[in-house]
């Protein structure tokens, strides 16, 4: 179904290949996972897979791709999006429309399919998946959970033979991710070939078949999954894989507290057209502690995010710090906020200028033991958007820990990370504690019971509870089992 031959690519204005000499072969109704530490080429072969390259991306490619027996190569993207479906790391960045509905009839329009075909399709996959709850609403208003699934719904519509899914379950929630398990799944029943690029290993060991591990550019193994998962821990971290077997507890570090002090936030609301996003009336926090917000998808903590460091507009709360009373551009000046999105925030045309933008001093050395920890040195010259989905999440970190802020907030800091590097990530939070105030929102179990000393659960936008060295603070809500078992 699949074939690479001898097949290398790098892209334009870089000077290392991103994939050197691959040749493989995936078979119908595989189901493959690719998997390799951040930036060893899992994102170029989907690419590759998708016709995305060489059509989309610049660079020097050498070999051939073969779909079903098509060179993708030689093959426009609409005629081989009539075969492949992709489903991206953003869902956000393949959506064409503005409500639900429109965008899973958007692809069989474009087949030229007719009226009748169109819809019955539509009805087939919204069946399929459960989703009715979601037609015709705005895209916009959605949780990552409902845009993931609403984009796994535009490609079911195709009715394509080949599924290809770029980090699939970055930004979603243990909720969010069981339902992504069970679409594939589904797909899989169908006989679909289903390609996945993955850090995030535990949900996908009773649906792959197979298991294709990359390292700078090149395949190192390619075994069956019932090999793979019978691979020790410490084989697993050999290649910064993570755990197959994962523990999913949300726990915090049980530390004592380093001062008595603490952050109040008074009237944390903020409505979307007439809807509830965040409703938290008092809140108080300990200071210069590491605070992660955790919760399922569409719980309202990017927007707890975003009104905490003064950038929802109509935002009418504040914060009282040392006595002082914050609200609005004081917020803003006083925090710094590495987004979801990280391609929003990188501005500059080299990652050295990008990570010094926000200092109010220079201090080469800080700036080079940051990059040094993050593995950022040697792309010190390389343009932000040149690189990795990884690479540019540990770019905006960097840029995060070098600013002169109080305030600092993650937002999934770790979406796109290979374990040695949220270990990375994971360390240097640490280390901000006693210095700053950091909120991480997270559905990175991993990194939550490295660096956390503070878990503040949110749900429809209430506290439900928080969890300081194992002690629980109930809000009027039953006690939640995240801290000590898998949601």
């Amino acid at each position: 179904m699949i074939e690479f031959k001898n097949v290398s690519f790098s892209y334009a204005r870089t000077d290392e290949a991103s994939v050197k000499d691959i040749s493989l072969k995936i078979n119908k109704g595989e189901t493959v996972l690719l998997c390799g530490e951040s930036g060893c080429g899992k994102t170029t072969l989907i690419r590759m897979i998708n016709g995305l390259i060489p059509h989309f991306y610049e660079g020097q490619m050498r070999g051939n791709i073969y779909v079903d027996g098509t060179d993708i190569t030689q093959t426009q993207l609409y005629e081989t999006a009539k075969i492949v479906g992709s489903v991206f790391q953003n869902p956000r960045s393949q959506f064409f429309c503005v409500d639900s509905t429109s965008e899973l009839a958007f692809g069989p329009e474009n087949m030229g399919l007719p009226e009748d075909e169109i819809r019955a399709r539509i009805d087939s996959t919204v069946d399929s998946m459960k989703i009715r709850a979601l037609m015709d609403r705005s895209i916009f208003e959605m949780s990552g959970g409902e845009k993931q699934k609403i984009a796994c719904a535009s490609v079911d519509t195709l009715n394509p033979q080949v599924c290809v899914l770029d980090e699939p379950s970055s930004n979603l929630s243990l909720e969010a991710i069981e339902d992504l398990k069970n679409t594939l799944l589904g797909w899989k029943e169908e006989g679909r070939t289903i390609v996945v690029a993955e850090h995030r290993l535990y949900w996908l060991k009773d649906i792959c078949d197979r298991v294709i591990c990359l390292k700078e550019g090149r395949i190192i193994f390619d075994i069956p999954m019932r090999e793979f998962k019978n691979l020790s821990e410490e084989d697993l971290r050999c290649h910064g894989l993570r755990a197959v077997n994962e523990n999913l507890t949300m726990i915090p570090v049980k530390t004592e507290s380093i001062n008595t002090e603490t952050i109040t936030f008074e009237k944390l609301i903020y409505n979307y057209r007439n809807c509830d996003a965040l409703n938290i009336k008092n809140l108080e926090i300990p200071r210069n502690e590491i605070i992660a917000v955790v919760g399922p998808n569409g719980a309202g903590k990017s927007t707890f995010s975003k009104c905490i460091c003064g950038l929802m507009r109509g935002f009418k709360g504040n914060a009282v710090i040392g006595g002082k009373k914050l609200k609005g551009r004081n917020l803003l000046k006083s925090a710094y906020m590495v987004m979801q999105d990280v391609n929003h925030q990188l501005f500059c045309e080299t990652v050295m200028d990008e990570v010094t933008l926000g200092m109010n001093e220079e201090n080469e050395d800080r700036v080079l033991e940051i990059l040094d920890k993050l593995g950022l040195k040697e792309l010190s010259n390389r343009h932000p958007m040149s690189l990795s989905g990884g690479q540019k999440q540990r770019v905006a970190v960097a840029s995060a820990l070098l600013s002169d802020k109080d305030i600092i907030l993650f937002d999934e800091p770790t979406s796109g990370l290979d374990f040695y590097n949220m270990e990375r990530v994971a360390e240097l939070i640490w280390s901000l504690r006693g210095q700053k105030t950091v909120f991480v929102v997270t559905h990175d179990p991993d990194l939550v019971r490295r660096c956390a000393t503070v878990v503040l659960r949110l749900e429809n936008g209430h506290v439900v509870n928080t969890n300081s060295g194992g002690e629980m603070k109930d809000y009027e809500r039953e006690k939640e089992k995240c801290y000590c078992t898998a949601v």
